[in-house]
């Protein structure tokens, strides 16, 4: 079977979707906390340290919007609603502990690559200015007199 380049365009654009998902701070760390267990908001937030609420929410939220989480609402009298993994969710965080077993079986040639590289931030650029937050002179009304 071969594809079409519309299906390639729509697998990159998922691809990019889930990636974005998968780069903020707390995504792994909630698809790990879910694994293979069904719990409930609370035991996701006690597991994940330091996450808030609205935050835990938000990524969950983004997670099942992105078809990595299954939310189960089982509508009953105080509220009861579960989190698993979709089978794209289970597969995902077998690929990454894919990727941790691999950083690990290369820890010593990657930390010594790291070690030997060249900075990729110029030495006539502080780090300020290669984030992109360059210091602009001092401003305040207590310059200017």
């Amino acid at each position: 079977m071969t594809d079409s380049a519309a299906e390639r365009e729509l697998a990159s654009a998922v691809a990019r979707r889930v990636f974005a998902t998968l780069s903020t701070k707390w995504a792994l760390p909630v698809i790990e906390a879910i694994g293979s267990g069904q719990p409930r908001f609370a035991e996701i937030h006690r597991a994940v340290d330091g996450i808030s609420y609205k935050m835990l929410t938000a990524t969950l939220r983004a997670l099942e919007a992105d078809g990595i989480v299954a939310r189960h609402d089982y509508r009953t009298p105080g509220p009861r609603v579960e989190y698993t993994l979709t089978n794209a969710g289970a597969d995902l965080l077998r690929t990454v502990h894919g990727l941790c077993a691999w950083s690990r079986a290369h820890l010593a040639e990657l930390v010594g690559q790291i070690a030997t590289a060249p900075s990729p931030v110029p030495p006539s650029l502080g780090r300020r200015e290669h984030d992109g937050l360059v210091e602009r002179p001092d401003v305040s009304p207590s310059s200017r007199r």
